[in-house]
């Protein structure tokens, strides 16, 4: 496993959210959008939503603190556009815990995020369908969370002085304005509770009757340690799964379950990037931060 970086990780997000305002010659971001597997494509759509407002494309390796991309369907650049009123930052990939990681690397680039002045964190994935009546395709939005990963970005020391306690109060993670905004922008949204593991491997038909059971409706690997690290930090959080597969065990009546696979995960996400681009950029126009007019 990597070694947990020596120093201070907030330090080192505000250190690189000093270098991502040198490069891109922007002193302020005000949104930030994650994408999960296979959804490179959607920062393509957001960007052809603002087409006079080209973006830069930044390699996090130049920002320092981003550790190595290693996962298909992830890529080590972050997108600075114009989408409507705001300055977003659109990160085309993330690393897990899986890779090996520490927590603190995991969520590296939300931390870098709210350094560089994002109120608002959207955080997309690639999730597998528990409730039976979801399907391959279909984006649902996240209303609640198990952290099953057995980590938080809140273990170890206590945030410096002038940062929030790590004694953070989840309730309304997920923000209900938000979702209320996304709603409008698509009426049909589903929404559901998104439990996390830590992966690589993908879950047992028992384990996912196990989350069922719980209370989870979508099962993946990633999103939660980051959305817990961004609220700790005050900000805003919306999170968008996109079905690509139904979960271990689950099929449509009279099918047979049939194995899960990550190259099948990705092609779906490719598959619907350009949609869930496109939801985006009807979303971030209204995204301004709670209390600003």
């Amino acid at each position: 496993m990597t070694a947990e970086p020596v120093g201070d990780p907030f330090a080192r997000a505000e250190a690189s959210a000093r270098r991502l305002a040198e490069i891109t010659g922007q002193s302020a971001h005000e949104v930030a959008v994650v994408l999960g597997s296979g959804w490179a494509p959607a920062a393509d759509a957001l960007a052809s939503a603002a087409p006079a407002a080209p973006g830069a494309d930044i390699a996090l390796g130049h920002l320092g603190g981003f550790p190595p991309v290693t996962v298909p369907g992830h890529a080590a650049v972050v997108r600075s556009v114009r989408a409507g009123p705001h300055r977003v930052l659109v990160f085309l990939g993330r690393v897990h815990l899986y890779e090996g990681h520490p927590v603190a690397a995991v969520v590296h680039g939300v931390r870098t995020a709210v350094a560089a002045g994002c109120r608002v964190i959207v955080l997309t994935n690639a999730a597998g369908g528990i409730r039976d009546t979801f399907g391959v395709g279909q984006p649902v939005l996240i209303s609640d969370h198990l952290n099953l990963t057995g980590r938080s970005p809140l273990a170890g020391d206590p945030p410096p002085a002038g940062y929030p306690s790590r004694f953070t109060d989840l309730t309304g993670l997920y923000s209900a304005r938000l979702r209320a905004l996304a709603l409008a922008a698509e009426p049909g949204l589903a929404q559901g509770v998104y439990a996390a593991l830590p992966g690589p491997h993908y879950e047992t038909p028992a384990e996912i009757r196990m989350l069922r059971t719980l209370g989870a409706d979508l099962v993946g690997m990633s999103t939660v340690l980051e959305a817990i690290a961004a609220r700790h930090l005050g900000a805003e959080v919306l999170a968008i799964s996109l079905v690509t597969n139904l979960a271990a065990g689950v099929a449509p009546a009279g099918h047979v379950p049939h194995a899960v696979n990550h190259a099948e995960v990705v092609a779906e996400g490719q598959a619907a990037a350009a949609r869930m681009g496109a939801l985006l950029a009807a979303i971030l126009p209204g995204m301004r931060p709670a209390g600003v007019t």
